[in-house]
């Protein structure tokens, strides 16, 4: 991957000239060097002297991929997006374009937190992923965005089945109905939505009936869910 990765960038950077005493191959070698090695600390420093010092060489283009690359393995993954998004954005026809899309999907993918917190993250995974799959329907990241994709969706189902089992709880009826309506229509094959179709009949009927009506026969129904 690396290689590949490295000549694409080569390929679509026009060349430079550096004075004699420079050594713009020496300081890449080293930064590739630390990164391989995974000290990527010491990559990080080494790829910034290649943009400071190069800046306008396919050395510096490959500095900015890296750069993000290495914050990504350190696990960084709101400062690795960044990095990937300033280089999509300024290199916006780059031949790893598509590689830096998934990295940023994956940046998005990787903050998606329990179901009991904002889903915002993995609502952008899904963007970024579609878009990569759309825009790229011959990349080799192709089919694991799509796993991606689903694994994020089937997220958000289990994020709104939460949600209404809340609303369910403190007796928002209508809430949990709106909740369970919405899970269905935009997941109808996650795994949650045969709980989610068996709790909408049954709060549906419990507000058709009035208020307290069927109460502990609904919680001893689905007792198992909470």
């Amino acid at each position: 991957m690396l290689p590949l990765l490295a000549a694409l960038l080569f390929a679509s950077c026009a060349t430079h000239k550096v004075t004699e005493d420079q050594d713009p191959v020496k300081l890449t070698a080293q930064a590739m060097d630390a990164f391989n090695r995974g000290r990527y600390s010491t990559a990080l420093e080494d790829f910034k002297d290649v943009r400071d010092q190069f800046p306008f060489s396919k050395y510096s283009l490959l500095a900015e991929l890296k750069s993000a690359d290495a914050h990504y393995y350190m696990k960084e993954y709101p400062e690795a997006r960044v990095l990937y998004q300033e280089f999509e954005s300024k290199h916006p026809t780059n031949e790893a374009m598509s590689y830096v899309l998934f990295q940023i999907g994956m940046c998005h993918f990787k903050e998606i937190d329990t179901i009991d917190r904002e889903p915002g993250a993995a609502h952008e995974a899904i963007g970024v992923f579609t878009r990569l799959v759309r825009t790229y329907p011959q990349s080799s990241y192709v089919v694991e965005a799509k796993f991606r994709v689903k694994a994020a969706r089937e997220f958000l189902a289990e994020h709104e089945l939460y949600v209404a089992r809340f609303y369910l709880r403190t007796g928002a009826l209508a809430a949990a109905i709106s909740r369970l309506e919405l899970l269905l229509a935009q997941y109808p094959d996650a795994n949650a939505a045969p709980k989610a179709e068996a709790m909408l009949a049954d709060a549906r009927a419990r507000l058709a009936a009035g208020p307290g009506h069927g109460l502990r026969a609904f919680c001893q129904r689905f007792l198992p869910f909470f």
